[in-house]
């Protein structure tokens, strides 16, 4: 089981931490803008935690003679899903110290226009201004910054490999019967 968790594991992990670099510049020159840019994550993490059901599916076939219980199936899922998290978090650490440097300032830049562009008063804007500073100062905190980033795709993750196990779990081996 260590060898498939690990193999797809690392591979979901390289590929939605490889959409950080490829969606981190589309943010910084306005390609995409924070107000939406959520889609493309979440759409990369369900496409990269897709290989949960193959993961699973794997073991399941190869492992085990065909034969998996929810819970197993679900171990497997999460696992992979652990893994992937730690390499989307490592890879965006590398995104914060490199490529998206300023990123928490166009956050506060986003959240002000989108407070100013509701009709916002001043008020509202003082308020924002100053919780953003303060998200800004904590996430300045390389644990806090990590933890939150796994917080990000575990959700994610969880469902993937809930409905993985759910469609995957085979209590008994498949009957094969002949065509007369």
């Amino acid at each position: 089981m260590k060898k498939i968790v690990l193999t797809y594991g690392l591979i979901a992990g390289a590929i939605v931490g490889a959409m950080l670099f490829v969606t981190i510049p589309m943010f910084n020159n306005g390609t995409l803008k924070l107000e939406n840019g959520h889609w493309v994550g979440y759409a990369s993490m369900i496409i990269a935690l897709s290989l949960v059901f193959f993961a699973v599916r794997n073991f399941r076939d190869h492992h085990l003679n065909g034969i998996i219980s929810f819970g197993k199936a679900f171990q497997v899922g999460i696992l992979v899903v652990l893994v992937a998290a730690v390499i989307y978090a490592c890879a965006w650490e590398i995104c914060y110290h490199t490529i998206a440097q300023g990123f928490t300032e166009m956050m506060k830049e986003s959240s002000m226009k989108q407070i100013q562009e509701a009709g916002g008063d001043a008020a509202a804007l003082q308020q924002n201004a100053v919780e953003m500073d303060q998200f800004i100062e904590m996430y300045k905190n390389p644990f806090v910054r990590f933890g939150m980033t796994i917080l990000e795709i575990l959700p994610v993750g969880l469902a993937v490999s809930l409905l993985s196990a759910a469609i995957l779990k085979r209590k008994q081996q498949p009957t094969h019967q002949a065509v007369s």
